[in-house]
């Protein structure tokens, strides 16, 4: 008798890419170290190349799996998404963290800083500015991710490419306008509290946006090559929820970062 049970749960084969993508993370961490004090850049690269192949090759074999050899049943697709659901939990506290180093910092200026909020010597930024531009360019790549869910959801394939190919270019001009803010900022993440916070979680949001622009692209080329049906299209709600999640973080910073706190 074959000890073979027949099952609708996915056993995961042997793979190399959680080993080399833990690799590529201690390269790209270590190379940050060596970059900021060595002005050494070999092991950044390192890392970020090997990450990107990862990513690449991850992507791909989880693709495959999903819509070739059809390993996603209903029982993996659900576990699938409680999956992401806790990721992006996870990913909530994360930046509440950076929230509260903020709010700790603000709501009860030292005497180190001058006792004052933005601290004496800082000129932030125009939150009418720039930041405002970018929260209209984030919320609707937030408006156009939907328009193609629902499009997808219809079976309406060519509206659902459109509304990809917007947001992912909204996603790509959000980082082209932030990489021009950090250029034209009056103040570094060495100036105090003020500096290290406002960098720390506009920079990790900022770091989101491109780890979901990537997301949307790949979603996109998958789309193009017909992986996705009504009804069989998780990988691309997972990428909508955390364009969403991104798209809210962006709101609380704003209002919190750049409006409240630079007044």
């Amino acid at each position: 008798m074959s000890n073979f049970i027949q099952h609708p749960y996915h056993i995961v084969d042997e793979s190399p890419w959680p080993l080399y993508g833990s690799m590529g993370g201690l390269y790209l961490t270590s190379g940050m170290v060596s970059w900021f004090h060595l002005q050494d850049m070999t092991l950044f690269y390192t890392g970020l190349i090997l990450l990107l192949m990862v990513m690449y090759q991850w992507w791909r074999d989880i693709s495959r799996e999903g819509a070739i050899q059809g390993l996603h049943s209903a029982i993996v697709e659900l576990g699938l998404r409680w999956g992401m659901m806790l990721f992006i939990t996870s990913e909530v506290f994360f930046f509440l963290s950076f929230f509260w180093a903020y709010f700790h910092a603000s709501l009860s200026p030292n005497i180190e800083v001058g006792s004052v909020w933005p601290p004496a010597g800082i000129m932030p930024f125009n939150a009418f500015g720039v930041p405002l531009l970018n929260t209209i360019v984030l919320v609707s790549s937030g408006i156009s991710v939907t328009w193609a869910h629902h499009a997808l959801m219809m079976g309406d394939y060519a509206q659902t490419k459109w509304g990809l190919v917007v947001t992912v270019v909204l996603g790509v001009y959000f980082t082209m306008l932030q990489g021009l803010e950090y250029y034209e900022a009056s103040f570094s993440f060495a100036d105090g509290v003020y500096g290290s916070t406002f960098f720390i979680a506009t920079g990790f949001h900022g770091l989101h946006v491109i780890v979901g622009t990537l997301f949307l692209l790949v979603c996109l080329v998958r789309h193009l090559k017909g992986e996705f049906s009504l009804s069989h299209h998780f990988g691309f709600e997972a990428a909508a929820w955390y364009w969403h999640f991104v798209d809210v973080v962006w709101l609380f910073l704003y209002l919190a970062v750049y409006w409240w706190g630079g007044v």
